[in-house]
């Protein structure tokens, strides 16, 4: 894609200039310091900051919004589960804002607590989520323009909460066809914002990075190298990247099921052997890209930005299909996911704490439903009965109900 060079700059320069009235503001009237503030480079990769990716929302469609309160009650929980630093995934709804207000609220009432925040910035590329077809050569510039702006304004005002901006949600990978962009797309926003840190008008410390499928970072089909790739690996401050065998499970399923000689075993045993091989299915797409990565900058950090496993699904993975996803098996895969990282000193932004119901509103039983390590009601799944039983979770509640065993 070939940019109208003018526009584009004269963009920059009133962004620049917002910014830098909406920054001086923020010194003057909002003054805001905490004693327990780390940068991005403290955090990830270390095993006493546990990452998980949120999303509040209770009903079917994202037209309501989580509460303040509600937000609270879910900071409480995912505090008491060791978590300290979350991902979202845009800054239009106001989702975003309020979480970062409730954030900086808990840290004035009690000092000792933490969370810190990846801060999603959406992207499209033109006609997405219309009627028209996407046109993926191009971008909505006017929206991802309005987006990228709100993120920076919000990491100027809770600056000792954001620690990391990241362009785009598997905005590359080509399967996400209603709205997928060129690298060149993503390559240019990183760029601006790593110019505004440059500038001081963004904080130095803060980190930018894209979250996207581990092919679009070089680590599968080779139709994603290229030069706009290999100059957007260089301007990242890390690499941040999305793993998923569960879905491979019926993509490619060459990894899944009882081999013939595990037939004898007990079905836990077995299933515990399968799981494994899942495992061992995410770090061989984590190391690949690695390889890609590190070829063309060998200092580049690489950490998870997505993985996860359903425990329902009513479709490609449920009983009618690969019967990959379940409490158990998503049990297994969380505590296994999170035991490699830990060691390796991955950060691992796990998908997700809460189940969300608008992500497949037509269909209660799509897998989409269903990644949460807590259902909605606040009740906590398998994975995390042991941390229920220990008392983690006492006098916490969601939606008013205290958090028990989903039995």
């Amino acid at each position: 894609m070939q940019f109208t060079r003018k526009p584009y700059y004269i963009l920059v320069a009133l962004c620049a200039i917002m910014v830098s009235c909406n920054s001086n503001q923020t010194k003057t009237d909002d003054k805001h310091q905490m004693t327990n503030t780390k940068t991005a480079s403290q955090i990830l990769g270390n095993p006493r900051y546990q990452a998980i990716s949120y999303g509040g929302y209770r009903a079917t469609s994202r037209d309501i919004q989580p509460t303040r309160k509600q937000l609270k009650e879910d900071m409480k929980i995912l505090s008491a589960m060791g978590v300290k630093v979350l991902r979202t995934y845009n800054v239009k709804l106001p989702q975003a804002s309020n979480l970062l207000k409730v954030i900086r609220e808990m840290c004035k009432e009690d000092p000792t607590f933490e969370m810190y925040v990846m801060l999603g910035i959406w992207i499209d590329c033109q006609n997405a989520w219309t009627d028209i077809a996407p046109n993926h050569d191009h971008e909505n510039e006017k929206a991802n323009a309005a987006e990228v702006q709100r993120a920076v304004e919000l990491a100027n005002q809770y600056p000792e909460v954001v620690k990391i901006l990241a362009v785009g949600n598997e905005a590359m990978v080509k399967w996400a066809e209603s709205y997928y962009v060129q690298a060149e797309v993503i390559l240019k926003w990183v760029n601006h914002l790593q110019n505004l840190k440059k500038e001081g008008i963004l904080d130095e410390k803060l980190w930018i990075t894209s979250s996207d499928n581990f092919a679009s970072w070089g680590g599968g089909d080779e139709k994603y190298h290229g030069e706009n790739l290999e100059k957007l690996i260089k301007a990242v401050d890390f690499v941040s990247l999305h793993t998923y065998p569960m879905h491979n499970t019926h993509y490619h399923p060459m990894f899944w099921g009882t081999l013939e000689s595990e037939l004898h075993l007990k079905k836990r045993k077995a299933i515990k052997r399968i799981m494994r091989r899942a495992l061992l299915y995410a770090k061989k797409q984590y190391l690949n890209t690695a390889k890609f990565v590190h070829n063309i900058d060998s200092t580049k950090p690489i950490h998870i930005g997505e993985t996860g496993w359903a425990s329902i699904s009513q479709g490609l993975y449920g009983d009618t299909g690969s019967r990959a996803c379940d409490e158990y098996k998503a049990g297994i895969y969380h505590k296994m996911m999170r035991n490699w990282t830990n060691k390796k000193g991955i950060s691992c932004f796990y998908f997700e704490a809460f189940d969300e119901r608008w992500k497949d509103a037509a269909n209660p039983g799509g897998s989409e439903n269903h990644f949460g390590l807590f259902k909605i009601n606040g009740e906590a799944k398998f994975a995390l009965w042991d941390m229920v039983d220990k008392g983690a979770f006492e006098g916490l509640t969601r939606n008013g109900k205290q958090i028990k065993k989903n039995t």
